[in-house]
């Protein structure tokens, strides 16, 4: 790393791990209620194996390949690894500490008991292990290692234990696995719901049924990460969808990165383990607890609404009320204004769904255009474009099989939606389509209009709920032809680029957002805002940093990574960062350019963080929010995510993030303003 690099420009992965901390702070926090912070638990661990399964698995294939830093001021993939490797002990040591001192003794004080088999009363073992017989032991396949068992291969992110038995009559050794099935509940209930007890512990006291004759010596949990990174070498095959599913079965073998285990288990089986894994010591992590604590999810879902935040209710915007029972025509509505959404304080299901669910029975309407990157299992807005099809309308979908996590999924949509006779296009040669876009035509008595939808989150009903997003819905006719222009360019060989309003990569959006950033720098008093998820193009950042050193104001609220360096003199003086955690994932992207002195602010929305991979890699739309109403509560959020008397992480000069503000929540602060404006609205 060169010396000017580093000064310009934070490490990434190292701040990835830094957002994850403070996904960690969450479960550290005392005043949560209780179930909230298991679920952070769980949350913390999902992301760190996601980490290891993308980050680290291509950090290592950098390493092996002898490879350089991937970006400017980036570390060496030998010393990212070392660095890595360091702050992931720090963090996964302070997730087990607050976990086993803590949040368990709380849990136990509240009736919900987690413990080890051996602090179990003895009419609980008995009930366990009638069961173990009846539920778990069908299930279970033990797998030895000896001359003519090979070692068995190990699933990515399963749960194990490693076992050593003796043949007392030929005083033989021989290692084993047995693999603790994943469909089963992790912790096993006792009937009358006082206690739960790991799924392996319950598996490891009875492990003379699977080994009978022999005696078990011992008996170790281990854990293995592997690489999931799907990597598509020919996008150009006849069948993209065969293609992406050969993948998903190659990814179950992706080479193993992570091994977990518990500090005491004997080197005899360590040394085994990472040898038939191929790994190295510096891919082994011990963990003093619970291997896996994702699966304290199961915990989360136990209803005691006393030990979890008290629910916000979404609301209907007053504009929009009526639409979801029928008794408001929601084309009507928005062809009169627009209609700016904020998810999850104003309802999913009753505006953004709605509008695509009356698009698919009205008359009048002759096509549906839509875009589906992430989709929930049982989609209502699937099950509404199907319904469009039936009915005759030309519906047309892109399904993005290349989602991380969700090429399954959105296979299995792709061909229901293509046997209800839906035009569905796989995507782009070479790269991901991530806007969130959605284009009705209707056949109206002045002509032709288009109703448009574009957003910042997925058309997933269950995310919906648990994201913070921003929605646009209008009847913008410039929109509408914009939108019209990129599904074409989508699904045809369209190479019309000409928008009317919307940016969109990879054609010029880093270009105009760079010359957006010079444009509010060349105003007396310039000001920017952005809210997004991450921040690391350099060259976005560079255009940053100039329009600091010219004099301009900028806040960036930044969830998750962010490469720049805020508060440096001679660099960023003039440049804040925050981040804002909470229950509900932020992850809309709103972007404001000018003071409104010179010329109107500029507002933007829409799906594009900026980083390489949205702005080179990904099909991806920003919208302007152009309606002074509109742009008000754009700038009514943007005001709460900045007050001082909010909650807060600041990223300081030195690369670390400090937690400031008052005793005010920014989510619940917006949860009030939602509820207030929809009782307004009712009482108009």
């Amino acid at each position: 790393m060169t010396e000017d690099g580093a000064l310009r420009y934070l490490d990434r992965e190292l701040s990835w791990l830094d957002f994850n901390g403070r996904v960690l702070c969450l479960a550290e926090d005392r005043k949560l209620p209780l179930l909230e912070r298991v679920k952070f638990l769980a949350i913390f661990s999902r992301n760190l194996d996601e980490f290891f399964m993308i980050r680290v698995a291509g950090l290592a294939d950098r390493a092996a390949a002898g490879l350089g830093a991937a970006a400017t001021g980036g570390l060496d993939p030998h010393e990212e690894l070392g660095s890595i490797r360091k702050r992931t002990e720090e963090l996964v040591l302070r997730q087990t500490d607050v976990f086993r001192d803590e949040v368990q003794p709380s849990l136990a004080a509240a009736g919900i008991r987690l413990l080890d088999w051996a602090g179990l009363e003895k009419s609980h073992q008995k009930e366990l292990g009638r069961y173990f017989e009846d539920q778990i032991f069908p299930v279970l396949t033990p797998l030895s290692v000896d001359p003519g068992h090979p070692f068995p291969y190990i699933s990515n992110l399963s749960l194990n234990l490693a076992i050593m038995v003796r043949d007392p009559e030929r005083d033989e050794r021989r290692f084993a696995r047995v693999k603790v099935p994943p469909l089963l509940p992790r912790f096993v209930r006792s009937n009358d719901g006082t206690c739960f007890v790991p799924l392996e512990q319950v598996i490891a006291a009875h492990l003379d049924r699977l080994f009978p004759g022999m005696e078990v010596e011992l008996h170790c949990p281990f854990r293995v990460t592997r690489n999931a990174d799907l990597s598509v070498a020919d996008e150009e095959s006849d069948d993209l969808l065969a293609t992406i599913e050969m993948e998903l079965r190659r990814r179950r073998f992706g080479h193993a990165v992570r091994l977990e285990i518990n500090p005491g288990m004997p080197a005899e089986i360590r040394d085994l383990l990472v040898r038939e894994l191929d790994l190295t010591p510096e891919n082994v992590y011990e963990i003093d607890g619970l291997l896996d604590l994702d699966s304290l999810g199961q915990l989360y879902g136990i209803d005691r609404p006393d030990l979890k935040d008290t629910p916000w209710p979404s609301v209907v915007p007053a504009r929009l009320a009526g639409v979801e029972e029928g008794t408001v025509d929601i084309f009507t509505v928005l062809a009169e204004k627009g209609v700016l959404v904020h998810h999850p304080y104003d309802s999913f299901a009753d505006t953004v769904q709605a509008f695509i669910r009356q698009a698919a029975v009205d008359p009048h309407v002759l096509a549906i255009k839509q875009t589906l990157y992430r989709t929930s299992g049982d989609s209502p807005i699937v099950k509404a474009l199907i319904r469009a099809a039936e009915r005759g309308k030309q519906v047309a979908v892109l399904v993005e099989l290349k989602a991380r996590f969700d090429e399954e999924a959105n296979i299995a949509w792709a061909r229901a939606l293509e046997q209800a006779g839906v035009h569905v296009v796989y995507g782009l040669v070479g790269l991901k389509t991530h806007s969130k876009t959605a284009l009705v035509v209707r056949s109206e008595p002045g002509g032709i209009r288009r109703y448009c939808h574009v957003g910042t989150g997925n058309y997933n009903t269950s995310t919906a709920r648990l994201y913070e997003d921003i929605g646009l819905l209008t009847a913008d006719p410039d929109l509408g032809a914009d939108l019209s222009d990129l599904f074409n360019y989508l699904t045809g060989y369209s190479r019309s680029t000409n928008f009317r309003k919307i940016l969109t990569a990879p054609l010029r959006m880093r270009d105009r957002i760079i010359e957006l950033i010079g444009e509010a720098a060349a105003e007396d008093g310039g000001r920017i805002v952005m809210k997004m998820n991450a921040l690391v193009d350099e060259r976005v950042i560079e255009a940053l940093y100039g329009a600091s050193a010219a004099g301009t104001e900028i806040d960036l609220i930044i969830r998750g990574i962010c490469r720049l360096r805020p508060e440096t003199p001679g660099l960023s003086e003039r440049i804040r960062v925050r981040s804002v955690l909470g229950r509900y994932l932020e992850h809309s992207r709103i972007f404001t350019f000018g003071n409104g002195v010179e010329a109107p602010v500029r507002y933007y929305i829409g799906s594009a963080d900026m980083m390489p991979r949205n702005l080179d890699g990904r099909v991806e739309v920003l919208a302007p929010v152009e309606d002074p109403d509109l742009a008000a509560r754009l700038q009514e959020i943007l005001d709460v995510n900045l007050s001082p008397g909010c909650r807060a992480w600041r990223l300081s000069a030195e690369g670390n993030w400090i937690l400031e503000g008052g005793e005010d929540d920014v989510q619940a602060r917006l949860a009030q303003l939602a509820a207030a404006r929809a009782a307004a609205g009712r009482s108009a």
